[in-house]
């Protein structure tokens, strides 16, 4: 039986729990009828009852109506009152095991701005095209609910509860069961880190869930000392998995889950996590930006890799502020460590920081660290929303496209990026009233100093912004180079790549030639991938005699890439 929220037990009552340790009196409101609840020890309050589905509840705190903080479905919002869900009877067709980590290509997808209508209905009909050109995994980002229509979803409040917007739970359980039908896993981006500013009702009912000690960059800490704390997010976790049959979780800045019990809790969630796969491979991945190698020891697969982009970004733009500093000195030689490596920053001095970051990490297996060259945060973080083709030579997009997709690091495309789109990802929200105006205000002081942005901040609350945010699905003339390479690139990975991952990896050393060349190998088990390119004029750079991969030609074009794979 879970401890938070309402659900159905095996003999068919429904059960109303909440953990309100500092309260003296806790009711339930079912259908606006008050009754009170019985205290179960250790702060947490329970009733039963006999609703209907589609029957509305609230609890009432000393007092205070508030929704459920694990609430399943709202009526009104996150403001309004829960709904009393029926238990799950969905049809589902595809028999799935999952996949083995190795094979992972993902595709990381907004929902909200996949599509036209930006509902998960309409997303589910792309996902054939995705899968036939060679990717493997799907990447939600956040689901959980939040206030308004519009949003990123890293603000949720409500995270057991699909987003309206999106569409109804049944439609994600059929995009997860097309998607595994096609051989695609998906994965979840879960935030358990914070809360967004507006409709948290954690702060009425359960003060104590948070640290007052302690904030994070975007609100109140949460408190994981907690055993009541613990439980709701690894409850939520094991939800998601569970009900939605999803193949794993992509977990928020992790470096925010933070104070005593943090580091057990994480122990533990891995655990469970995959317990609720119920026989299905369940894959975790973090965002750690302390580029720390512990929790890819204990139980977790993967984690951002967000030194290969920063690398790769100032080598194409030669951008150099904030915190490409550090990465604009030398970035083909922090290419060159990323590649051999994976993180740039393992703890040694760096130009450009005050304190080093990191900790040895060459003895973790490629398949620990998820690069990119575009994600959610490296471009929708920016004023205007820029991708990497609206800054950079495209044929240095190109090139490092390839190098991304055939490299032995788990690959991840951000949406569009396949078809070489050039629609920004803008932020954008819908709050109302003083908070709008906070919102609008604050972001356009966040770059009001920062001379690579140009022109005024898209206001973040206008619609138009999510408007100009869609993928453009027409321009088939732009695109099909850019799938065409998609391809090329997926086929030699599944082909040569992912084999080699399987057999484990013996050894790797990456030679620079000149300012702007580089030649990898990384040996494995089953033979040696290879992997030379240029990312500018280089002189007497060693040629591939016969490469099973090509883009250009490295030494000769100014940005090129060949690889192959050879026996060890």
């Amino acid at each position: 039986m879970a401890r938070w929220g309402a659900c159905w037990d095996d003999a068919g009552r429904w059960q109303a729990r909440l953990w309100a340790p500092g309260a003296d009196r806790v009711q339930l409101v079912l259908n606006g009828r008050e009754q009170d609840m019985a205290r179960d020890g250790d702060g947490y309050w329970s009733a039963t009852a006999r609703p209907g589905i589609g029957d509305t509840y609230l609890f009432r705190v000393d007092g205070r109506l508030a929704p459920d903080p694990a609430s399943r479905c709202q009526v009104r919002g996150v403001h309004g009152a829960s709904v009393v869900t029926a238990a799950a009877d969905f049809p589902w067709r595809v028999p799935w095991r999952g996949r083995d980590w190795a094979e992972a290509a993902i595709y990381e997808l907004h929902v909200g701005s996949f599509t036209p209508s930006g509902t998960l209905a309409e997303a589910e009909t792309r996902l054939a095209g995705l899968a036939a050109l060679g990717f493997t995994a799907i990447e939600l980002m956040p689901l959980g609910q939040w206030p308004g229509q519009r949003g990123w979803g890293y603000d949720g409040v409500l995270p057991f509860a699909l987003h309206p917007a999106y569409g109804a739970p049944d439609d994600l359980r059929r995009f997860v069961d097309r998607a595994h039908g096609l051989g695609l896993m998906v994965l979840l981006d879960l935030v358990m880190n914070h809360f967004g500013p507006d409709g948290a009702s954690l702060h009425l009912t359960s003060p104590e869930f948070f640290d007052p000690g302690r904030q994070t960059p975007w609100g109140a800490a949460i408190d994981f000392s907690q055993p009541a704390v613990r439980a709701y997010w690894t409850e939520c976790a094991e939800y998601w998995l569970a009900e939605f049959r999803l193949d794993g979780l992509r977990l928020d800045a992790v470096h925010q889950i933070a104070g005593p019990g943090a580091r057990q809790f994480l122990a533990d969630l891995a655990l469970r996590a995959r317990g609720a796969g119920a026989g299905r491979a369940i894959h975790l991945v973090t965002e750690d930006e302390r580029n720390l190698p512990d929790l890819r020891q204990s139980g977790y697969d993967a984690s951002w890799n967000d030194d290969f982009h920063h690398a790769i970004h100032t080598l194409l733009t030669g951008e150099d502020q904030g915190y490409y500093a550090s990465f604009a000195r030398d970035p083909m030689g922090d290419l060159a460590l990323a590649l051999a490596r994976g993180h740039v920053e393992q703890g040694q001095p760096r130009p450009g920081r005050d304190r080093p970051r990191g900790a040895p990490c060459g003895h973790l297996p490629p398949t620990a660290f998820v690069n990119a060259i575009q994600t959610h945060d490296q471009v929708g973080n920016r004023a205007q929303g820029e991708r990497l083709l609206a800054l950079a030579d495209p044929a240095g997009v190109r090139m490092a496209y390839a190098l991304l997709l055939v490299a032995p690091y788990i690959p991840m495309v951000f949406m569009g990026e396949e078809r070489g789109a050039q629609s920004p990802f803008l932020f954008f929200a819908d709050y109302r009233g003083d908070l709008a105006q906070a919102v609008r205000q604050g972001r356009a002081a966040e770059f009001a100093d920062d001379p690579s942005f140009g022109g005024a901040v898209p206001d973040p609350l206008d619609p138009a912004t999510l408007e100009r945010s869609r993928i453009d699905w027409q321009d088939e003339g732009r695109a099909r180079p850019w799938l065409d390479l998609t391809r090329r690139a997926l086929d030699f990975r599944r082909e040569s790549v992912v084999g080699l991952l399987k057999s484990g990896r013996i050894g790797a050393e990456v030679q620079r030639h000149g300012r702007r060349g580089l030649d990898a190998r990384w040996r494995f088990g089953a033979g040696t991938l290879r992997i030379v390119l240029s990312a500018g004029a280089v002189e007497d750079l060693p040629a591939i005699a016969a490469p099973q991969f090509r883009l250009g030609r490295p030494g000769v074009d100014p940005f090129a890439l060949c690889a192959s794979v050879e026996p060890s």
